[in-house]
């Protein structure tokens, strides 16, 4: 089969699975051959060697497989991770997190930040490529997600300056200091009902925060402010703000602020706490 021939094929099996199946269709045709998609349309007509390789691509991805599964990788702010399934995709709102943070890392010259949820390592890596003065300690519930942020720490040569252990929240740290906390935790429902490529492939650990969505939100805050940690910034579920925001008056955090993404929904929040908090 020709490459005009196989994406045309392709297009057609994506079409129920893809709301961009063409396009698809050529990231998986140029992956399959080692070529930018550039190189398509340039040669349309020549044949293409191990058709059944590619057509397995295909049908996977025809299966909701999410595309960075498939492939082995995901690119996310300024860099390309390694992804596996057992780990959470990283998600474009998280650069805004990511541009939040780095705002009070340098506004502060803050040196010592801890991550809750490190998953393939996308927001600890980018930090710490931002920050040459920071030192980030990262945890993460999943040994999967453990492994696979090592390897991706490694591949930047941070593992000097980015350390992961296995733990709930910040449990099994104990007497390091640190200055800012940031997390991407679970905050959905556990009954909302998610698209089949989320909800067949992502782990569900990293996905549902309890039976209302912010139940790991609300302890992770809580955490914090016992603490005396001065800076937290998380993302939220869009429907979560004015729980949130009630759970800051109960238990006496005065300083905070809701951020929004480009579709202006309420996305996250980032909260000052004084040393007397």
């Amino acid at each position: 089969m020709i490459i005009k021939d196989a994406l045309n094929w392709a297009e057609e099996k994506l079409n129920s699975s893809c709301l961009r199946a063409r396009f698809e269709a050529e990231l998986l045709l140029s992956y399959h051959l080692n070529q930018d998609r550039s190189y398509l349309h340039a040669y349309d007509n020549r044949v293409i060697k191990d058709i059944n390789g590619f057509k397995k691509l295909v049908y996977r991805r025809a299966n909701y497989e999410p595309y960075e599964y498939i492939v082995g990788s995901v690119s996310f702010y300024d860099i390309e991770l390694k992804i596996k399934k057992g780990v959470l995709i990283p998600r474009p709102e998280t650069e805004l997190l990511i541009d939040l943070v780095s705002n009070i890392i340098e506004q502060q010259s803050i040196t010592s930040i801890a991550e809750i949820g490190i998953g393939s390592g996308a927001i600890s890596i980018v930090l710490a490529r931002k920050f040459p003065q920071l030192n980030i300690i990262a945890t993460d519930i999943s040994p999967i997600a453990i492994t696979l942020a090592k390897e991706n720490i490694e591949r930047f040569k941070l593992e000097d300056r980015v350390r992961v252990i296995q733990s709930n929240l910040l449990d099994e740290i104990k007497k390091e200091h640190i200055e800012l906390v940031v997390s991407n935790p679970p905050y959905i429902a556990n009954g909302f009902k998610l698209e089949k490529n989320i909800s067949d492939y992502e782990p569900k650990e990293a996905l549902f925060g309890g039976e209302v969505g912010d139940e790991l939100l609300k302890e992770i805050i809580l955490d914090i402010k016992t603490r005396g940690i001065q800076y937290l910034a998380c993302e939220m579920g869009y429907n979560q703000r004015a729980s949130i925001e009630k759970f800051f008056k109960k238990i006496g955090v005065k300083s905070y602020q809701f951020y929004q993404d480009l579709s202006k929904l309420d996305r996250g929040f980032i909260i000052t706490l004084s040393s007397k908090s």
